[in-house]
């Protein structure tokens, strides 16, 4: 079952400048401020910067599904057209994520919590 989108993933190549754009724009400081990922919560809202997401493919912002069961979720898109981007990984504290696009090439991914 879907949660409907609940984060939106912007790569980004300068993640201190990002950091300063996004932070000023959404009036917070992040949650969340590593190396590898930078993240906000602004009026439930979940947004993130990811410095490495260009290398995996991230063509512009990614909005993502959160679902109960994301091997389910990866399976009925695919079956239905969608094409894998990146296969289901753990990025921690078990949450897993996958990408994929859609026949026009669209990117979103699916979210799984823990």
């Amino acid at each position: 079952m879907s949660k409907g989108i609940q984060t939106i993933m912007y790569p980004v190549t300068d993640l201190e400048a990002a950091k300063a754009i996004y932070s000023g724009l959404a009036g917070v400081e992040p949650y969340a401020d590593e190396p590898y990922y930078v993240g906000y919560k602004v009026a439930g809202q979940d947004f993130g910067l990811d410095p490495n997401g260009h290398k995996k493919g991230m063509t512009g912002p990614v909005p993502y599904w959160h679902v109960d069961d994301i091997k389910a979720a990866l399976a009925a898109a695919t079956a239905a057209g969608a094409e894998t981007v990146a296969d289901i990984n753990d990025v921690g504290g078990g949450r897993l994520i996958a990408m994929l696009k859609d026949t026009d090439g669209n990117q979103f991914g699916l979210l799984q919590d823990a």
